[in-house]
């Protein structure tokens, strides 16, 4: 009842929605974040250096007070009266120093005027309503610091427009008071200064400048502060002056009307949006630094763990390899199953190379899974009574295996696709670690036949690099998770008492494998069996392929997560095996694609000879282990050209699979078995012919 309940649901499985398109949505939000924190908190351009004064303010207004308003475009000065001071604080507000400036002003009964960096308001909208809240004056200090003269004209606007926004979100308010940041005293207001001092009067701001230091208070001054401890101790200084009558705000000081405006309920939305986008952003920010360094670390420990038991992989007793003194020699004959659905491209060259096989007692099957187009015939008319073909009509890959199994005759089952090209011993060394009693399955070593163009390289880097080196670590740390599809021994008995290959998952191999483990069965890697494979030849194969991998074996962690609560051989395989697909294989790239926008905010905010030498540090790291791996499956190093492009565009792709993998499981998305048009090229590496009569004879 199960097995046909599993082929009903094979037959109505749908092929995956676009779930990439989630993406297209998320990421340009968080880019966009990171792009206005970038320009808000570093900057792109030189705004915070001023230019140098071509010319210098108008005399009337040097010899003239700090306040400077334009009527008709001509500037009028005033000042405050003698024995006034007005206190002003720049660059606010900060979530140390400004609470600390109000209770001194408070406990002083004095009222001062805040002129507040957007920026800065927008992340902390509570302090400025606060500061308006105990009847304080606010004016700007433009959005990000940076020098008005010295900023693009559409930078400038925004600079001004943006801390209005932040002001309207946070406090309801606009204003007209504004100091030009990196200015102090009217005349440093000359050159290109005073240009932007004259298109904010334009506006209607009044510019407020501050008093020489050497003017005395008795006299009357507006003194400028930073928000920092100086600011502190000066003005308790200056609270604490006897000849001091009257501590007021800028606008009062002057006999002005109050700066602050109300806003309409629009833009008060508008302002709250700003507020949101910076808290995004700055979250954005903090929180990636981490996971940067967490993802980054975690990766250099994979590399160093993938390199250590490698390492010891090797220098290892070799208790499984044909000829140990340890164990006898596998001679006994063996069941070989060969799924196939539309193969015709290389189901020829796949039977005539186990036929070729140096283990001869051999039983191949080669179960047709309601294929369209020759795939049985071409495997029916080789002549060889060693070979049968089964025709059963289309379940999937795990119901054809399981069909197969149930034709086997003999007690070691090989399981291999229908585009693998077997080494003439691979058979036999495949299946030599299984004379140790406790071994109920063996993965072989897979590599990539096609590998002549750039894609079918970086698969090549992938399989030897990642699948290989990992296999070499899992069989040390005795936690193996998938023997590969395309070349994998198993004990019958040992499949038989699992109840066969699970058509739970559509990661078939890794869910059998898991399996196996939780029977208590032990899983081994053997490197000298050989098996050459097609790999996909277009990115949307090589997509469609990995995604069911990925789908599948996010499936079977599931599935089997309490081997983890397990003793034995399946408690270890679950806290170790487990665990390291959970957090290497799912978990950290969830966050890949993150960490790259982040590492182009790095190049773009953070200084671009910083961010490129970090990336280079880890493609160094990765040129090394791949290297490694590369010599001890005895492949050339020269391929190695081509891995800093895996890095820019390979890892991209199989980060999104991972990605859209999980969504589609969160939302319930079912996939079915999908094939991969064929080309039959995998033969050509050791040399076989490419048996592919039909697409010529068609």
């Amino acid at each position: 009842m199960r097995r046909r309940a599993n082929r009903a649901r094979h037959r109505q499985s749908r092929d995956p929605r676009g779930h990439w398109l989630l993406l297209i949505l998320v990421l340009p939000v968080m880019f966009g974040a990171l792009l206005f924190e970038g320009w808000t908190t570093h900057e792109v351009d030189a705004a915070k250096t001023r230019k140098d004064c071509a010319t210098p303010v108008p005399r009337s207004v040097d010899k003239g007070g700090p306040v400077v308003r334009f009527r008709d475009g001509k500037p009028e000065s005033s000042a405050v009266p003698a024995r006034t001071v007005a206190l002003t604080y720049d660059g606010g507000p900060d979530p140390v120093w400004t609470p600390r400036l109000l209770k001194l002003l408070r406990a002083h009964h004095a009222h001062a005027t805040f002129f507040l960096r957007g920026s800065q308001a927008a992340q902390y909208p509570d302090l400025v309503r606060r500061i308006r809240a105990e009847g304080h004056e606010i004016g700007s200090n433009s959005y990000t610091g940076g020098a008005m003269g010295a900023s693009s004209p559409l930078r400038a606007s925004l600079e001004l427009s943006l801390t209005q926004k932040a002001l309207a979100g946070s406090a309801g308010i606009h204003t007209k008071l504004l100091r030009l940041p990196q200015t102090t005293a009217v005349d440093t207001m000359c050159g290109a200064e005073w240009q932007a001092a004259r298109k904010a009067g334009a506006e209607g701001y009044t510019l407020v400048a501050a008093d020489r230091w050497y003017r005395n208070p008795s006299q009357g001054v507006i003194r400028q502060f930073s928000q920092n401890d100086l600011a502190y101790l000066g003005s308790k200084e200056l609270l604490d002056n006897p000849r001091v009558k009257k501590f007021t705000t800028v606008s009062q000081g002057v006999r002005q009307p109050p700066p602050e405006e109300p806003v309409s309920g629009l833009e008060r939305w508008s302002g709250t949006a700003l507020i949101w986008a910076k808290a995004l952003g700055h979250a954005f920010v903090s929180g990636m630094a981490w996971v940067l360094a967490i993802a980054g670390g975690l990766g250099l420990l994979r590399m160093a763990m993938l390199v250590f038991f490698a390492r010891a992989h090797v220098r290892r007793l070799t208790r499984f390899r044909p000829g140990s003194p340890r164990l006898r020699e596998i001679t006994a004959p063996v069941t070989v199953l060969v799924p196939a659905y539309n193969e015709e491209a290389g189901i020829e060259s796949t039977v005539h190379s186990l036929l070729a096989s140096t283990h001869q007692r051999l039983q191949v099957i080669v179960i047709d899974d309601g294929s369209t187009d020759r795939t049985a015939d071409l495997a029916d008319r080789i002549d060889d009574p060693r070979v049968s073909v089964i025709r059963q009509s289309n379940a999937g890959k795990a119901a054809a295996l399981n069909t197969g199994l149930a034709h086997a005759r003999h007690d070691i089952v090989v399981m291999v696709d229908a585009d693998t090209v077997f080494e003439p011993d691979a058979i036999h060394c495949l299946v030599q670690p299984l004379a140790h009693p406790a071994v109920g399955a063996v993965s072989g070593n897979t590599k990539v036949g096609n590998r002549r163009r750039l894609l079918g390289r970086w698969q090549h880097l992938e399989y030897v690099f990642g699948f290989n080196l990992d296999r070499r670590m899992f069989e040390v740390l005795e936690c193996m998770p998938t023997v590969p599809g395309a070349i994998g021994a198993f004990r019958r008995d040992a499949l038989l008492g699992i109840g066969g290959v699970s058509e739970d998952t559509l990661a078939e191999d890794t869910d059998l494998t898991m399996a196996l483990w939780q029977a208590g069965w032990r899983v081994v890697y053997e490197e000298s069996a050989v098996a050459w494979t097609e790999v996909p030849t277009s990115l949307r194969q090589l997509w469609r392929q990995r995604y069911r991998w990925c789908y599948g074996t996010i499936q079977a962690v599931w599935k089997h997560r309490g081997a983890a609560l397990q003793m034995g051989p399946a408690g270890r395989f679950g806290r170790r095996g487990l665990s390291y697909l959970a957090l290497f294989q799912i978990a950290l790239p969830l966050f890949a694609p993150i960490v790259d926008i982040f590492a182009l905010y790095g190049l773009l905010f953070l200084g671009p000879w910083q961010s490129a030498g970090v990336w280079c540090g880890f493609l160094v790291v990765q040129l090394v282990c791949a290297g490694y791996a590369l010599r001890l499956d005895g492949e050339k190093m020269r391929v190695l050209w081509a891995m800093p492009f895996q890095l820019l565009v390979y890892r991209q792709l199989m980060y999104l699979v991972v990605i859209q993998s999980v969504v589609a499981l969160l939302l319930g998305t079912r996939l079915k078995w999908q094939r991969m048009h064929r080309s039959g090229t995998a033969a050509q590496t050791i040399g076989q012919p490419v048996a592919y009569e039909s697409l010529s004879s068609r």
